[in-house]
């Protein structure tokens, strides 16, 4: 018997070698090509598609003239899925790899969908689901053939990349400072692994961000986003950082021009303040609650702290800065960075004049949310928010946005070919009611919130989204299409003039990047709120986007606008994959 099963192990290894095989001639993801992911359009090798960030294709062989021809090529459709998949897939040389829920990898045919190997983690769940994030996964990296990924319940693991076996599973964060764990792709950078912790309603600290050995998974370093120097302890005055949430759950992005490691961080705890605008000395959290709800810039060799700039100081609203884009775009003679947060607000930094660990300097700073009264504005020079209005103690109505932000953390999308950056907003409100809460013990893990609420629409009109087409740097609109249900998954852009948007309801639609006209769509028949990207097998190109529903965002969508929400299940979802016909 002991033989029999060995032998079917072995027949199983060398399926899944004929199948890798079939799928194209496989070379490792090398630091060298990561490195070239931009000029390498046949793969998808990082969250981000490059160290640029763009989210963008330059494959066109499906394209505005052609696109009405897409089909679907084939469909992978996983065990079942709670909350839905909110994955992005990665592909190198012909082979996909995702990740649905709680745990689960699967690596690919990229041509025909084919399963190669799969992979299921054995989780905590009672550690996992007290985060609240259980069982949620955004994705994986892939390099020196290992595919990585982190775990709810505080873990990362490296798989063998051709035979999905485990080469190293690490208990990276421990439970000592606060129950946190991990949900967003980590980020390769040389020999590291980096990624950022959740918990930013999970009293205690400190949102750690781990630079990892990439091939033994040891902690090299570690930067605390909360109560982690001198300065950042010294704004949370009471000692509040014990209980200071933190953390940085999406992918962050390297930039090779200056060998540094942007990264976005979570709100502060508990999430809301009775303080009202005496905030700096008074309420739950007195003070600025550095690094809070900020951008940093760590050199990812040491995970030292080269710059930084804290985009909602005292977050009084839930608006934090954790959304993982940085598009990296030079611009006459210039290096910008831009990248969105939670408020509705897109910042663009100088990507050149770092270190010191001094302020990041400001660029521009623009509103792309449209129904907001949280502040008056934002200041276009110093970054700054103009006529904040901070909680008191009480009942507040039709606060906008509402808690899940004027953007989420879906990735928007930008072109160099038309210059344009596309972006989906969340236009709806809330009621709030605010309370003083009891200070949890320091470093207790528990949530921690300050206030219960409710979706609400806007004043006057139904909630709505908008997908919006810039200049990135400038905040120039060029054009907006205004969709029924907020977009809640990333974007796509290519090289063949267009835009891919999947939906809340299951449209998954192509429009004219130049025009923002509807080109094609098909009904993918459950909401979106993961990744899309696009690749090509042997010459023939591929739009790959993941279906799912159930989030803590999709929660909103039943009460605000009844069906298709209200039926659409929140236990599985699929990988629906298109070429042309």
């Amino acid at each position: 018997m002991k033989s029999q099963r060995a032998s079917n192990g072995m027949k199983a290894l060398g399926m899944a070698v004929a199948l890798l095989a079939a799928a194209g001639a496989s070379a490792e993801v090398s630091w060298d090509r990561l490195l070239n992911a931009h000029k390498d359009p046949a793969n998808w090798m990082m969250y981000h598609q490059s160290f640029n960030g763009y989210h963008h294709s330059e494959l066109d062989e499906i394209n505005a003239g052609n696109v009405s021809r897409l089909g679907v090529a084939w469909i992978h459709t996983p065990n079942a899925s709670k909350r839905g998949i909110q994955s992005f897939p990665l592909v190198a040389d012909g082979v996909l790899y995702y990740t649905s829920a709680s745990g689960k990898v699967w690596a690919l045919d990229g041509a025909t969908g084919a399963v190669i190997w799969s992979y299921q983690a054995k989780i905590d769940t009672a550690r996992g689901d007290g985060t609240i994030y259980s069982p949620y996964n955004r994705g994986i990296a892939i390099a020196y053939d290992k595919v990585y990924f982190g775990t709810v319940d505080g873990r990362v693991i490296a798989l063998d990349i051709k035979t999905g076996k485990p080469v190293w599973d690490k208990m990276v964060m421990t439970v000592e400072k606060g129950n946190k764990g991990f949900t967003g792709a980590p980020l390769i950078v040389k020999d590291k692994l980096i990624i950022g912790s959740n918990g930013g309603e999970l009293s205690g600290c400190c949102g750690p961000i781990f630079g990892l050995n990439a091939q033994t998974g040891d902690t090299v370093w570690q930067f605390d986003t909360i109560g982690g120097d001198d300065r950042s302890r010294e704004s949370w005055k009471n000692d509040t950082w014990k209980t200071g949430g933190g953390g940085g759950w999406m992918t962050g992005q390297y930039d090779p021009n200056t060998h540094s490691v942007w990264w976005g961080t979570a709100n502060p705890a508990p999430d809301y303040d009775y303080s009202g605008d005496k905030w700096m000395n008074e309420g739950a959290r007195p003070g600025e609650n550095l690094y809070s709800s900020s951008v940093i810039v760590l050199d990812p060799d040491t995970g030292k702290l080269k710059s930084y700039f804290q985009e909602m100081p005292h977050d009084a609203w839930d608006f934090d800065s954790a959304v993982g884009e940085f598009m990296r775009i030079s611009r006459d003679g210039k290096d910008y960075v831009v990248h969105p947060n939670k408020g509705g607000i897109i910042f663009v930094y100088n990507g050149s004049k770092l270190g010191g660990g001094e302020k990041l300097g400001i660029e521009n700073a623009y509103m792309i949310g449209e129904t907001f009264n949280y502040i008056k504005g934002v200041d276009s020079k110093t970054g700054a928010l103009v006529g904040r209005k901070d909680f008191t103690e009480g009942s507040f109505t039709n606060m906008c946005p509402a808690i899940d932000g004027a953007i989420s953390w879906n990735a928007g999308s930008y072109s160099p070919k038309t210059g344009l950056f596309y972006k989906t907003t969340q236009e709806w409100c809330f009621d709030i009611e605010v309370v003083k809460a009891e200070r949890p013990k320091d470093f207790s893990g528990e949530n921690y919130f300050g206030a219960s609420w409710t979706a609400t629409h806007p004043q006057g009109r139904q909630a709505y989204g908008t997908l919006q087409a810039r200049d990135p740097i400038t905040g120039k609109l060029a054009w907006r299409v205004e969709y029924k249900y907020p977009t809640l998954a990333s974007l796509l852009s290519t090289k063949g003039d267009l835009v891919f948007v999947p939906n809340a309801d299951g449209v998954f639609q192509a429009l004219d990047a130049k025009t923002g006209k509807e080109l094609w769509r098909h009904n993918n028949g459950l909401g979106h709120h993961g990744g899309v990207i696009s690749y090509s097998v042997k010459g023939k190109q591929y739009v790959a986007v993941v279906t799912g529903w159930g989030s803590h965002v999709a929660g909103n969508y039943g009460p605000l606008f009844g069906s298709p929400f209200n039926e659409m299940p929140t236990d599985n979802g699929q990988l629906i994959v298109f070429a042309l016909k």
